[in-house]
């Protein structure tokens, strides 16, 4: 197949041109120049959000099977291109997001749940507007037939440019006692960027359109799979304190921002983020590999990269600050392998 990727040099669209290398299939990128594609493609370069910025799909004068598209800002970028090149490709994907369910998201929601308002030729707003409106935008020029709809769910893996692993992997490698959020059994829903690459061409090859929740089953893996497995990865002398959620909480530590992927069982949140249905994107042959190889794989390229992971600049530094965890340590009394009670105030 000829594709188009609209990107394709970071994360979710890299990983999907190295895939589509891998099938042989003959792969060109649009992009703005500020990082090297994966060798073997044509090369175009452009920026959708300058005046002219598309030309050079234009005079390039070529058409393709497919277009992937994973731009996550104002929509009217995906209305534009995907206006151009309607009738010069025969399918539109578009990498979405789970954040276009209105909130709250209900357990066990699919992609029959409530979508949140957006337009296809809005400027930017919030995250959830824009990949709503990017959706809408794609559905416009190639029709609900000829549109693909991945609405992503938690994405880890080589190339992650939000730092969610990598400041798992880099806060273990540094040693010493490690914050460790509870329960270690906390079930956690995520999906490797190349699985999720995998299943997407997969889905172009066999005409497949709508929206799909594209994100792995409920407890593919736990918390405790997770930092274990960075434990084993990065072979650093750290001590995982399992601490239950509440003196996390009362320490006002931010959950999923300041502690990375963990959310606590028993709310909204948790709820929204770990307990999706996925059955249509299982059933149509999503694959999901083992967490051991997608830390292994993310520590391999970290480490080869210099151990420093590239950041996007719409997304918030995740992480914990340093001090804030030796005191929720120290208060919870925090015993490597076990799980402390809660300390003492500081009322």
């Amino acid at each position: 197949m000829r594709l188009l990727v609209l990107g394709g040099t970071e994360f979710v669209g890299r990983a999907v041109v190295e895939a589509a290398l891998g099938r042989g299939w003959e792969v060109t990128v649009f992009h703005r120049g500020r990082h090297r594609p994966p060798p073997g493609v044509r090369s175009l370069h452009g920026d959708r959000t300058a005046p002219d910025g598309l030309t050079a799909l234009t005079a390039d004068g070529s058409g393709w099977d497919a277009v992937v598209d994973t731009w996550s800002s104002a929509p009217r970028a995906v209305h534009e291109a995907a206006r151009l090149l309607r009738g010069r490709a025969g399918r539109y994907a578009y990498v979405s997001s789970r954040s276009v369910y209105a909130w709250p998201w209900p357990r066990g929601a699919a992609e029959d749940a409530p979508l949140v308002e957006g337009a296809a030729d809005a400027g930017a707003t919030d995250y959830a507007a824009d990949k709503r409106g990017g959706e809408l935008a794609a559905v416009g020029a190639f029709g609900a037939a000829g549109s693909l709809l991945v609405r992503a769910g938690l994405i880890l893996g080589p190339y992650e440019n939000v730092g969610r692993l990598p400041w798992w992997l880099t806060r273990i490698a540094r040693g010493g006692p490690v914050l460790a959020p509870g329960p270690r059994e906390l079930p956690l829903q995520y999906v490797d960027a190349r699985d999720l690459a995998r299943w997407l061409l997969g889905a172009l090859e066999r005409g497949l359109s709508g929206p799909y929740d594209l994100v792995g089953p409920p407890g593919h893996a736990t918390m405790g799979e997770l930092l274990g497995a960075c434990l084993r990865v990065t072979g650093a002398d750290a001590e995982l304190c399992w601490t239950d959620p509440e003196p996390i909480l009362a320490a006002g530590i931010e959950p999923w921002t300041e502690l990375p992927v963990w959310v606590p069982p028993g709310g909204e949140m948790f709820d929204a983020v770990h307990c999706a249905d996925v059955s249509r994107a299982l059933a149509t042959g999503l694959v999901c590999r083992p967490v051991d190889e997608t830390v292994a794989d993310t520590w391999r390229w970290l480490t080869g990269s210099g151990g420093s992971a590239p950041r996007r600049p719409d997304r918030p530094r995740p992480g914990l600050d340093p001090e804030v965890e030796a005191k929720v340590l120290a208060r919870a009394g925090g015993v490597p392998g076990t799980t402390p009670q809660e300390g003492p105030s500081d009322d």
